[in-house]
């Protein structure tokens, strides 16, 4: 059936009434005229649409929607530096033996999911930033604060980085809550997995984790301390991959909420899809750090220490329980519901993401600058507000 066939049929308007609705037309434009003047004088000039882009016709993204994207493009460009470092040492093409074997211990395609992380978060930056230039809103760079030292073990490359992963904070209380029938949102916290403060993600140096030590399968209690502190140290990375990628998830949702063109939700839907599918394999690759035959180890640097959590057995850390509980979702009085969690601003939002990845310690070292850069970004993405046009 063809679409106009289904035209009502409506009485012609009076001349009165035409000359209303011309000025309430004219009207309108003469405010969004304004608005678009005195938004452009507020927003920082970095995020300013070139004039023709802004309010095109009402049909391309808001200045909220610039927001929001500068803000992932700001935090895919951040996973990008993190997983590079990751990626150089244990990737598929790594370049330190001792840390892929360790790595291969949790599961022997590590490397290759590592490598494949990797390029997913190089193109999302990449594809955001294009889309903003495209529109003619200022792409996002981190450049000048790339001033880092990383790692100097073999297989490192030396350059300068934006993240630190040499002592991190590791919040595994991601692994408890997509356990429990509870929602953050609702206002419920959840204990550790495991206590991981001050510890490394990737080996430090040769001299502390040399590249030919012998990394048995699995890593028994007693084993050469090279071999033990090396195993620590991916169980480490297994856990931060999975806390990571499950902050992208329930970012990204947070953000998707406040997208006004169809586009731009398209975008940060279909992203944030891959976040959430990062975390889920992540997820099942912590788990195996913390199960037999694995279980056990400990660091004899740190004391850091990887039980058995599936003893005494509990549904509430069970290793193999790696898709989310139904848990309370919009309101106590409706049924629970498998989700995404937490999608609040205040947990989940641009401003609590950086909050997480400041108290992780991966921007340790970093210039204030830099603090305050990210935070402007995360604040102006929180602050957007979804327009149904």
């Amino acid at each position: 059936m063809r679409t106009d066939d289904l035209t009502p049929t409506i009485d012609a308007p009076s001349p009165d009434e035409l000359h209303g609705l011309w000025q309430r037309v004219v009207g309108r434009r003469s405010f969004l005229k304004s608005v678009g003047i005195a938004g452009a004088a507020a927003v920082p000039a970095a995020g300013v649409l070139s004039a023709g882009t802004a309010l095109a016709a009402g049909s391309g993204p808001t200045r909220g929607d610039i927001a929001i994207l500068r803000f992932l493009a700001a935090a895919e460009i951040l996973e990008s530096d993190l997983w590079s470092q990751y990626n150089e040492l244990g990737g598929v093409d790594g370049g330190n033996p001792a840390y892929m074997a360790a790595l291969q211990n949790l599961d022997s395609d590590m490397p290759q999911y590592i490598a494949d992380n990797t390029d997913d978060e190089l193109s999302h930056a990449a594809f955001i930033n294009a889309y903003l230039r495209s529109k003619g809103a200022e792409p996002v760079s981190l450049e000048r604060f790339r001033r880092l030292s990383g790692s100097s073990a073999t297989g490192a490359k030396g350059v300068k980085r934006l993240t630190n992963l040499k002592q991190l904070n590791v919040d595994t209380s991601w692994y408890t809550r997509y356990r429990s029938g509870s929602n953050p949102d609702f206002g419920a916290t959840f204990p550790q997995a495991v206590t991981i403060k001050h510890q490394p993600a990737i080996p430090l140096s040769d001299q502390d984790t040399p590249p030919n030590t012998t990394i048995p399968s699995p890593v028994p209690p007693g084993s050469d301390p090279h071999a033990l502190r090396m195993q620590a140290i991916a169980n480490t990375a297994g856990f931060h991959f999975a806390m990571i990628e499950q902050g992208g998830s329930s970012l990204y949702t947070t953000l998707s909420l406040k997208a006004s063109s169809l586009e731009v939700l398209r975008i940060v839907v279909s992203i944030g899809g891959v976040e959430t599918n990062h975390f889920s394999l992540w997820h099942d690759k912590a788990g195996n750090a913390v199960s037999q035959p694995l279980a056990g180890v400990t660091d004899p640097e740190t004391g850091l220490h990887f039980p058995d959590l599936n003893a005494p057995k509990s549904e509430a850390l069970q290793t193999n329980l790696i898709l989310p509980e139904p848990c309370e979702f919009i309101s106590p009085a409706l049924p629970q519901c498998s989700i995404v969690r937490p999608t609040s601003d205040a947990l989940g939002g641009a401003r609590a993401a950086v909050k997480g990845l400041t108290a992780d310690g991966l921007f340790d070292g970093q210039h204030p600058d830099f603090f305050r850069f990210i935070t402007r970004l995360a604040d102006e993405a929180d602050a957007a507000q979804r327009h149904v046009r």
